[in-house]
C-alpha cells in the first residue's frame, strides 16, 4: 500500500510485476523506463520487483534503488523456482487495482504499459490486455531465426488449442483487472504458467482484448530459454487443453490407413484375386476399430476439459466480490442468541 502525507493507506492503481533472474544488467534502464512510462499515465504505481533466486547482484541493485525512492516492492528468495512461481509471488505481493507483468530484459519496452492501460480503459467489458508481436500492427526485432519461428508456430498451434482467438498466449506482456488474478488458482512454477493464465482466465468467462507488441531481443545478460523443454510443455499443454488435436489426427490417421487398406482389398475382390486368409484383412480391421476408439477417446476427453472449464466459472463465480458479500451476510435466525459468523472479502475499486 502507498502512504499519503497524511498518514492514510491506499491502493496504486497499477502494480507492474517483474520476475528477474540475474538480471543485475538490465536493472538501471529497466527501473528508469518504468517509472518514466508509467508515471506519465497514472498518479499512483507499484514495481513489484521478483527476485527469483539470483547469483549476481540483482538483490544489491534493487535495494539500492529502492533506498534511492524508487517505488519498489522487492520479493525475493534464494532458490530459483521458475518464472511461475516468481509471478505468483508477485501477484501475492502487489496491491495495484490492475496488475501489469513484464520481463525484466527489456524485451518488450516498458512503454508498451501506458497502451496497455489505455486499452483497458477503452474496453471497459474487457478482463485483461494481451501485448502480442503477431498481431496486426506488432513485430519482432532482432530476435534469432530459430527462437522466431518456434515462438511462431508454437503460437498458432496453441491459440487453435483454445478460445479466444489470441494470437500471443505464452508471451509475459499482459494487463490484468484485478478480479482476474484473484478469481483464479495458479500453480504453474515455470513458463507455462502463462498458458495456464489465458486457459484458466478464458474457461472462467473472463474477456481478454489482444494489441500489438514489438518483441525485441535481449541485448544485455543471459538467455532463460530452454527449448526441449519449452517445446514439450507447449506440446503436452495444447493436447491437455483441446484433446481432440492428438486424438483426433491419430484416430483419423489410423482410419484413413484403413480406408486405404479397405479399397485394396475390394479390387482384389474384384479381380479374383483376394485371398480371404492374408493378413492385410485382419489388420483393416484392426486399423478401422482402433481408429474409431481413439476419436472416442478424444471426444471423451473433450468433455472432461468442458467439464473443466464449467468449474472454472463456478470458481469465479464463487470468489466474485459480490458472492463473498453474500456469503458473508448473516441469515436470518429465529434464535437470536444462536452465533454468526462474519467473512470479509476485499473488493475491488472499480477501473
Amino acid at each position: 500500500m502507498l502512504i499519503d502525507p497524511d498518514g492514510t493507506s491506499r491502493r496504486p492503481e497499477v502494480s507492474i510485476v517483474v520476475p528477474m533472474h540475474n538480471e543485475s544488467a538490465n536493472l538501471p534502464d529497466l527501473i528508469t523506463q518504468l517509472g518514466d512510462a508509467v508515471s506519465a499515465f497514472c498518479r499512483s504505481f507499484e514495481i513489484v520487483a521478483v527476485d527469483d533466486g539470483s547469483t549476481d547482484d540483482t538483490l544489491a541493485h534493487l535495494n539500492g534503488a529502492a533506498a534511492h525512492g524508487a517505488p519498489l516492492r522487492i520479493v525475493t528468495y534464494r532458490t530459483n523456482r521458475g518464472r511461475g512461481y516468481a509471478l505468483r509471488r508477485g501477484f501475492a505481493a502487489a496491491n495495484g487495482d490492475i496488475v501489469v507483468t513484464i520481463d525484466a530484459d527489456l524485451s518488450y519496452a516498458p512503454s508498451h504499459i501506458p497502451a496497455m492501460l489505455r486499452t483497458l480503459a477503452e474496453h471497459p467489458e474487457a478482463d485483461f490486455v494481451v501485448g502480442s508481436p503477431y498481431a496486426r500492427g506488432g513485430g519482432t526485432r532482432n530476435v534469432p531465426t530459430g527462437r522466431l519461428l518456434l515462438s511462431r508456430w508454437g503460437n498458432r498451434v496453441l491459440g487453435l488449442a483454445m478460445p479466444g482467438k489470441l494470437t500471443a498466449v505464452t508471451g509475459i506482456l499482459r494487463a490484468y483487472r484485478r478480479p482476474v488474478l484473484e478469481g483464479l488458482d495458479l500453480e504453474s512454477n515455470g513458463k507455462e504458467i502463462h498458458l495456464e493464465i489465458v486457459s484458466k482466465a478464458l474457461a472462467a468467462g473472463f474477456v481478454p482484448v489482444e494489441m500489438p507488441a514489438v518483441l525485441t531481443g535481449r541485448r544485455r545478460g543471459n538467455s532463460k530459454f530452454l527449448f526441449r523443454a519449452t517445446v514439450a510443455s507447449h506440446l503436452i499443454f495444447s493436447f491437455y487443453e483441446r484433446p481432440v488435436l492428438l486424438f483426433g489426427l491419430i484416430g483419423a490417421l489410423f482410419i484413413g490407413v484403413g480406408l486405404g487398406s479397405g479399397l485394396h482389398l475390394i479390387a482384389l475382390w474384384q479381380s479374383g484375386t483376394l485371398n480371404p486368409t492374408r493378413p492385410l484383412v485382419s489388420l483393416t480391421v484392426i486399423l478401422l476399430v482402433a481408429g474409431l476408439q481413439i476419436l472416442l477417446f478424444g471426444f471423451l476427453g473433450s468433455q472432461i476439459v468442458q467439464v473443466r472449464r464449467e468449474l472454472f466459472r463456478m470458481q469465479k463465480h464463487l470468489k466474485s466480490p459480490r458472492q463473498q458479500a453474500q456469503v458473508s451476510r448473516p441469515a436470518p435466525s429465529e434464535n437470536p442468541d444462536s452465533p454468526v459468523v462474519h467473512g470479509a472479502g476485499r473488493t475491488p475499486a472499480p477501473v
